[in-house]
């Protein structure tokens, strides 16, 4: 499914022009969000941030394939995707202000983005055969970056699905970057859709920047999932900024390699151009779509500011029911350290 946009007509997705132009606002929400998230965090209003510019094509196309009651398996790069899927842009910028992630209670069937790489392959395995057990419809989409594919969870992760026929899309957005690694010097394989083989089951590619090409090729891999037959989805994109706001990308991301121009390609500009070029949109069109965008994440960091410092004490909320000895110790302490403070503070 390595396709590239012209290669095609309209007639010939499998979307109508209504989901298409909706495809482009998402992309220009998601655009708009990173470019603000970025700025925001250089001048110190949110902690670090990982970018995902040149991404947005494939995050967005995956969202759009996913039924309502579909469950979500994150990680931290996946804002793109959250976005698309109805998270409220507020709750994403409260979370990088360290206030709990899902501060709206939006409720949606998305789980807490996994910041240690791969963790979130287990959860999303056995939240699938959860699902089997209890005989529900529903699929499960597990987002990971390449890198992940090293780490032992990812193994594991990928055995139990095939083992146990777990209806899981495990949607790998390969964006040639392992933090600074390219993925030549990350894995042997030729590809990561072929990892899948050795678990029973099939592994598919697409070309990531195409959101058309996503949404088609996570839509059959989750109709199949939900049949009993996971599937591993290679998304093939291009991480065009840093990995976080820590590194600088100027030391290695010189070595692109051969890649083709379509996988470097801006996925905006790329789908934006074949959407006028099909009749789809008009560049009014565009300039509302951008003008929405730029006013929805406006006020969203509004939102964000109106919201209470967080209250360090809550750090030991919502992880036992009943805090565990060591934990209550912690706790004490703390508190004990902020009367000192103030007061402290008072007498100077």
């Amino acid at each position: 499914m390595n396709r590239v946009i012209g290669e095609r007509d309209f007639g010939e997705v499998a979307v109508d022009a209504e989901t298409a132009r909706e495809l482009l606002r998402d992309l220009l929400r998601a655009r708009r969000f990173d470019e603000r998230a970025l700025a925001l965090q250089r001048r110190g209003w949110m902690s670090g941030y990982p970018s995902f510019q040149g991404q947005e094509g494939s995050q967005v196309g995956a969202a759009h394939a996913m039924d309502r009651e579909d469950w979500l398996f994150p990680t931290y790069r996946s804002n793109a995707m959250q976005i698309a899927l109805g998270v409220p842009m507020s709750d994403l910028f409260l979370f990088r202000r360290g206030r709990a992630e899902f501060h709206s209670g939006h409720g949606k069937p998305i789980f807490p983005q996994a910041v240690p790489i791969a963790t979130q392959i287990p959860h999303a395995a056995g939240a699938g055969m959860a699902r089997n057990y209890m005989d529900e419809d529903h699929g499960v989409v597990c987002y990971l970056g390449d890198g992940a594919t090293s780490e032992g969870d990812f193994h594991e992760g990928m055995n139990f699905a095939g083992v146990f026929d777990a209806p899981v899309v495990f949607f790998c957005e390969n964006n040639h970057w392992a933090i600074s690694l390219p993925e030549n010097h990350q894995t042997a394989s030729a590809t990561i859709a072929q990892k899948a083989n050795a678990y029973g089951f099939e592994g598919i590619r697409a070309d990531g920047n195409d959101p058309l090409a996503v949404h088609e090729c996570v839509t059959v891999a989750l109709d199949r999932a939900r049949d009993g037959e996971p599937v591993l989805v290679e998304s093939l994109t291009y991480r065009q900024g840093a990995h976080t706001t820590s590194d600088d990308p100027s030391r290695y991301q010189g070595r692109r390699g051969d890649l083709p121009e379509w996988r470097t390609a801006d996925p905006i500009e790329r789908y934006t151009d074949y959407l006028r070029e099909q009749g789809v949109v008009d560049e009014d069109f565009v300039e509302r779509a951008r003008t929405a965008a730029e006013e929805v994440v406006e006020e969203a960091k509004e939102r964000a500011e109106e919201v209470a410092s967080a209250d360090p004490d809550d750090v030991f909320d919502h992880v036992f029911e009943d805090l565990p000895p060591r934990l209550q110790a912690q706790r004490e302490w703390l508190r004990s350290f902020r009367r000192d403070r103030e007061l402290n503070e008072v007498g100077h």
